[in-house]
């Protein structure tokens, strides 16, 4: 067997770019890197001559450009993924809030860090953190609890087995999430004659695990036997390439669904089974149908508390829940009745043991009356101050989030894809947006993760350059990360921002007034300044060399968002935002505990109202 001597940061260049998908395509597509000391002399090198074969892209932050890398895994379904490169301390740590993103949301990433010198000769380094304790730690232990698999790479043999086990974890649909590679400096300059056969190119195929027979047997019974059955779909839906077997079974069984946020979009919004949104952020129709279901059907999600209310929405007495995940620890979350499986897979064989069955008709009536109840808050005001929107969102003067998503909605096309991460805009876009079809809704609620929409829209707009990608964005989610905003533009990469911008943080500020808590801390007017706020977020964006425009109006952003379809790069509209109004219709309770005591009268009302929900939850 031949050989091939290398640096050990060739050979991992070399190693990644033959991996491959079914598609023929590299599962690592190329590598986001910030150079340092801890960095640039080893895989900058490497990475410097395989360009052409393997491309850097740089951006401005660390956490950022491992977003960028998230998403773009997301949107690619997890058959694709990216590498991101940092140096030792302050850039590894900048990581760390995308590695958690990731490892929640069980997106793959590679992330690859400088590390301290394995040789220990020029200890301390600079950034070095150092133990007093354990002689082997570094500031990259700080990654472990949110990798799925993490290794130190201090000799450049280590490489034979660490990169295997890294892709293995990447392209596993159980196991799927982060992986961190923490990479001696030194090691990474260091030649090592590695076999040829280790750099020849590797299909990783789509593992579809199949279902136990007696768990599928067991599940099949259960749903003949429901009256009012359920199916709420996930994010797994997506990652299986699911969507179009939900849409079979649930009308072969005659079945609705209700979507999580990683859900949404699995079938089309107008679809007569797809009955919304559900959970805290969800649709009356969707809720009132999970109340009453007497079997809860969840394919490929975490059922976190943002879907379960809290777990106080799946209320009928003697309710079944089950749960179809590829992950064990999912499946068995809340003594749900499991079924271990790829939901593709399990859904064409449950159709199987089911045939000929069909559920009870759900009331369409639900449906029709949730978008009666918001269709017009989404809707271009009129100039009447009588007007009935206005009336149900207290009269405002300021356009709402709800008429701004009506304008981007009625801007956006098949292709469209939305998408958001934090504030008030995944509530209202889980309520309000109107999906076509599966991928045209992206939102990264797992870890609700301020920062991650600019960097997450270009990721998005790299993973499918065909799609029409609209960012919807607050001002404070802004203001934490817009860096990769001049990334957007030094690339030619073509996202339209939409930023409301409604002084603060809107939604958490709403959250302290129902939980009776004083407006302190959140809106710019109520936090401590000395001089006031006057921030002009279109002429920053123009900084960065983005086309910006301020808009007065909803008629204005329609026209801004026109123009926005022409551009050739990133196209950014701000508008000013209430930051009061919420959707009234639809949504259920959030556990998020009140003080037990309090000198405000307000609070102590507050408490009052969570500790009966408490019961009401405690009671079923």
């Amino acid at each position: 067997m031949g050989t091939i001597r290398l640096t050990a940061a060739q050979a991992m260049v070399r190693y990644l770019s033959q991996q491959m998908t079914d598609e023929g395509d590299r599962f690592v597509k190329g590598c986001w890197g910030i150079f340092g000391h801890g960095n640039v002399a080893g895989l900058g090198e490497a990475l410097y001559s395989a360009r052409e074969a393997f491309p850097t892209w740089r951006g401005q932050n660390e956490q950022t450009m491992a977003h960028a890398a998230i998403a773009f895994a997301k949107q690619s379904g997890r058959r694709r993924a990216m590498m991101v490169t940092s140096s030792i301390g302050p850039g590894a740590t900048n990581m760390l809030t995308a590695a958690a993103l990731a490892h929640v949301n069980r997106l793959p990433v590679l992330l690859v860090p400088g590390d301290v010198f394995a040789g220990r000769h020029p200890d301390p380094v600079l950034q070095q953190v150092e133990d007093f304790g354990d002689g082997t730690v570094s500031a990259n232990d700080c990654f472990r609890p949110v990798s799925r698999y993490f290794d130190r790479i201090t000799r450049p043999e280590h490489l034979l087995t660490c990169l295997p086990r890294a892709m293995a974890v990447m392209t596993d649909p159980a196991d799927c999430g982060p992986v961190t590679l923490a990479f001696c400096q030194d090691v990474q300059a260091e030649a090592y004659d590695y076999p040829e056969a280790f750099f020849e190119p590797k299909v990783w195929h789509q593992r579809r695990i199949r279902p136990d027979a007696r768990e599928l047997a067991e599940v099949a019974q259960a749903i003949r036997a429901a009256r009012r059955p359920v199916i709420v779909a996930g994010g797994g839906t997506h990652y299986s390439g699911a969507c179009e077997d939900l849409r079979r079974f649930a009308e072969a069984h005659r079945i609705p669904v209700v979507e999580t946020q990683a859900g949404k979009s699995a079938l089309p919004w107008d679809h007569p089974l797809n009955f919304g949104p559900v959970g805290v952020t969800g649709a009356s129709c969707a809720n009132a149908i999970c109340e009453t279901a007497d079997l809860v059907l969840g394919v490929g999600t975490r059922f976190q508390d943002f879907t379960t209310g809290s777990w106080a929405l799946f209320k009928a007495p003697g309710r079944t829940l089950v749960s179809v995940n590829v992950a064990a620890y999912d499946a068995m979350k809340h003594g749900a009745m499991p079924l271990m499986a790829d939901a593709q897979v399990a859904l064409t064989e449950l159709a199987l043991a089911l045939e000929g069955h069909e559920a009870a008709a759900p009331d369409a009536a639900l449906k029709a009356d949730w978008f009666a109840a918001v269709d017009p808050l989404c809707e271009a005001p009129r100039p009447s101050s009588s007007d009935a929107v206005g009336e149900i969102l207290g009269g405002n003067t300021l356009p709402t989030d709800q008429q701004v998503i009506g304008a981007v909605q009625r801007s956006s096309g098949p292709d469209t894809v939305v998408m958001c991460a934090a504030g008030t805009m995944p509530g209202e876009l889980h309520k309000l947006w109107k999906a076509p079809r599966p991928g045209a809704y992206h939102m990264e609620y797992g870890f609700s993760c301020m920062g991650y929409e600019i960097a997450g829209a270009m990721g998005i707009k790299m993973a499918q350059p065909e799609r029409d990608v609209i960012c919807m964005i607050g001002d404070g989610s802004y203001m934490m990360a817009n860096s990769e905003l001049a990334t957007a533009c030094m690339m030619g990469i073509k996202i339209t921002v939409v930023l409301t911008d409604n002084r603060g943080y809107g939604c958490i500020n709403r959250l302290q007034m129902a939980t009776g808590g004083a407006e302190f801390n959140n809106l710019l007017d109520t936090a401590h300044h000395v001089n006031p706020s006057n921030i002009d977020f279109a002429a920053h964006a123009a900084s960065m060399g983005a086309a910006a425009v301020h808009v007065a109006s909803i008629a204005e952003l329609e026209d801004a968002l026109e123009r926005a379809k022409a551009a050739t790069g990133p196209f950014v509209i701000v508008i000013d935002t209430d930051p009061y109004p919420s959707t009234p219709d639809g949504g259920y309770w959030w556990d998020v505990a009140v003080p037990e005591v309090s000198d405000r009268a307000e609070v102590l009302a507050a408490r009052e109202t969570y500790e009966t929900r408490l019961k009401d939850r405690a009671s079923r």
